[in-house]
Order: C-alpha cells, then structure tokens, then sequence
C-alpha cells in the first residue's frame, strides 16, 4: 500500500524519504548553472562594460530552457546505448547531459567578452543546452519515483537544492569575481557540478514499466503521442486553457529577470551588496517560500493556491518599484528582495505541484518539459527585450507593467476555476 503523504504526518514522512534526499543534490544540479547562463552572467558583462541592448540579445541563446521539450521525446523513447543498460534510461541520460555541462561551464570561465561576445555566446549556448536536458530528465525522474501526493515535498527539497545552487552560483560567483575575477569563480563552480553528478551515481532507477510502454512506440509517435495524450484525455478546449495558464502563470516574474542584476548595478549597489542581499539573503527567502508552499499543498490542495500564487508573484513586482525610487537604499532592498522572493518560492512549489498532476506517466518527460517550457516562453520573449523597454522608459515603469501583466492569467483561472477539482491538479 502506498503511503499516505496528506495532512502533517504525511508531509513529515515525504520530507524524510530517500527520494527526497536524492532531489536535494539533483536540484543542487539544476540550481547552479541556471544564473551562470542568466542573471550572473548579465552582471559579468555589464561588470565589463556591455551594454544592455547587447545584455538582452545575449539572454535569447539561454533559450534552450525553453525549447528543451524539442527533444525531450528522445529523452523518452531512447535510453543510451551502453549507459542506459548500466545505469537505466533516466539516469544514463542524466550523467551525460551533467558531464556535457561541466565542460561546457568550464570552457565559458575561459572566454573573455571584452574581446567580443562570439566566444560567449557559443558556450553559453553549450551550457544551456546540457542544463536543459539535465533538468528535464530531473523533472521526469521526481514524477516516477514517488505518487503526486508527495511531489510538493520533493518539489521542496528539489528547490532547496536549487536554491543552494543559486546561492552559489549567485552569491558565491559575486564575492569570487570580487575577490579573484570572473575566470576562477566559474572555474570554482564548475567544479562543484561533481557533487550532482555522485548523486546521480547512487540513485536508483524508477521502475520501468512506463519505459516499456513507450518503446513500443516509434520515432515519429514518440513526438506525438504525447501531445495527443494530452489533449484527448481532457479534451481539446480544457487542454488548450491549461496550458495558455501555465504559460501565463509566471509572466510578471520572468519579464524582469535578465535585468535584476544590470538594474541593481544601476541603483547603485555594488557587487558584494548584490551578493549579500539578492544571491544570499533572498535565496534562503525563497527556500522558506518553498517549504511553506510544500506545506500548503500538503493542508489545501492545489486550486485555492493557484489564485494566492498568481497575486503573489505580480505583487512582488512592485516593491521593485519602491526600489527604484529609493536608489542605493538598503532597506528599499531588503524589501524588495524579501516580496520577490518569498512568492517565487511558493509559486514555483505550487505550479510544480499543479505541472505533475498533468503529466501522463507514459510520457513524462515530454509532456513535463513542454509544460515547463509554456512557463518560461512568453516571458523569456518579452524579457530579451526589456533593455530596450527600459531605455525607452523607465525601471519604475517596466516593474508597473509587469505587475499588471498578470490579468490575463488570472481572467483564465477564473474561466479553469469550475473545471478544476478543489482537491486535485486536474
């Protein structure tokens, strides 16, 4: 019989479980090259003189996020010759896509963007691309190992991990390129991708009888079907709405997150305040927003907390408003990055949550990757170009219009609201 992971005792025993330890590392994995093909990368080029027009083109090869449900088919329907009989689909592809991107990490500590950004861009491209294989074969292997009732816990410990990457990768890489350059302290991290890579060593395999299921099907099934699936088993209206929400769910948060760092220089703040604030103090905030959406959807269900995240993160785009009009302030943030923080841990917990319920066990990764990717796409599109945004207003002005931007996921909720189970993701 299957443990019963609801209510406190549940939640208790979800957190305990090894699976949950597994996800802390793995989440660690998927954490730390995030900011050093984004947000860090963006600080390091305006650090060096970039422009920001450049800054915002430059985050569009980090794109491989997005796309990454391309090939998660693959990922689905072919473990890797000689890994995969020795380590098992899921975990063969994940070794690869780790090592691929330790190299990849590496080499980009090597360039240097004063002598042009062509270097930069090619391994920035390398590394987001093994990153986004990586955290898609991570997504599917949360969602087999353990029942739904479980995965707002091992979305927790998931994002404890990342968060420590973040940190990391943040903090760490902001008082490394003080202390020692640019160069070392992506060298420095790169080298902490051994710690994912041990775990993915030790872990267990999921069963494999969604595994066989999927061979069965071809190359050109392996792409279709899961779409198909998706949309016949709640019909073509109700798919099409969830996921336009999903894609919407995140909107305000992703608009603005190639220009924190640029922005935060720009107010005056050095990097060893950014360091401080942002990539330390407000990641361990994030990581309590996480546990707290754990905690809630273990109580409440999911629906209810649809509408709490969805406020949540468009609110906190304002207190970056209060930010730029109190320039250099440390109080304006703190605050700041506590509102930003604390609702893009509860919402990411909660949206993960939401994502699992929709999967098909047959096609996890594919159908998990395309959801993830609907949640970043929009806007990671309107985010490339929010230099320019900018430029042709203001930071106070941009932050207004993201906040606002969050009407249209919440007019969906209202239309998904009757048609989702209280208690359910689906």
């Amino acid at each position: 019989m299957e443990p019963d992971y609801r209510g406190w005792r549940g939640l208790q025993r979800a957190f305990a479980s090894k699976a949950a330890a597994t996800m802390l590392f793995l989440g660690f994995g998927c954490g730390l090259p995030f900011l050093l093909v984004g947000a860090t990368l963006s600080t390091w080029l305006r650090d060096v003189g970039v422009d920001l027009a450049a800054i915002g083109l430059v985050s569009f090869v980090g794109f491989s996020y997005v796309f990454k449900f391309l090939w998660a088919p693959l990922v689905d329907r072919y473990p890797l010759p000689w890994l995969g009989a020795r380590l098992g689909r899921r975990r063969g592809w994940l070794l690869v896509a780790q090592l691929a991107l330790l190299a990849a990490v590496a080499a980009l500590a090597q360039q240097d963007p004063t002598a042009g950004l062509e270097g930069i861009v090619l391994m920035v491209f390398l590394a987001a691309f093994a990153g986004a294989t990586q955290d898609t074969v991570v997504d599917a292997y949360r969602i087999e190992i353990a029942p739904l009732e479980a995965q707002a816990a091992l979305a927790a410990t998931y994002t404890l991990g990342y968060r420590i990457g973040l940190i990391l990768s943040g903090a760490g890489a902001l008082y490394l390129a003080d202390l020692v350059g640019w160069r070392e302290a992506y060298l420095a991290l790169a080298a902490l991708l051994l710690l994912p890579i041990g775990a993915t060593l030790l872990a267990r395999e999921p069963t494999a009888d969604a595994a066989r299921a999927v061979r069965e099907i071809d190359l050109l099934g392996a792409f279709w079907e899961p779409l198909h699936a998706f949309f016949t088993g709640r019909g073509a209206l109700l798919a099409a709405a969830l996921l336009l929400f999903v894609g919407l769910f995140k909107f305000p948060d992703q608009m603005i997150g190639v220009l924190a760092g640029p922005f935060y220089l720009d107010s005056g703040y050095t990097k060893t305040d950014i360091a401080t604030v942002s990539k330390l103090y407000g990641v361990w905030v994030g990581i309590g927003g996480a546990f707290l959406g754990g905690a809630c959807v273990a109580f409440f269900g999911i629906r209810r907390l649809l509408l709490v995240a969805v406020l949540a993160v468009a609110a906190s785009n304002l207190a970056f408003v209060l930010m730029a009009q109190n320039p250099g302030e440390q109080w304006a943030f703190f605050a700041a990055i506590t509102a930003d923080n604390l609702s893009q841990g509860f919402a990411g917990v909660v949206l993960v949550a939401f994502m699992s319920g929709l999967v098909d066990e047959r096609f996890t990764a594919t159908q998990y990757a395309l959801l993830v990717s609907l949640a970043n796409l929009p806007g990671k599109v309107v985010g490339g170009f929010s230099g320019y945004i900018v430029e042709a207003s203001s930071y106070s002005a941009f932050f207004v219009v993201s906040a606002t931007s969050v009407v249209p996921a919440l007019l969906l909720l209202a239309w998904l609201w009757p048609r989702l189970e209280p208690g359910t993701a689906r």
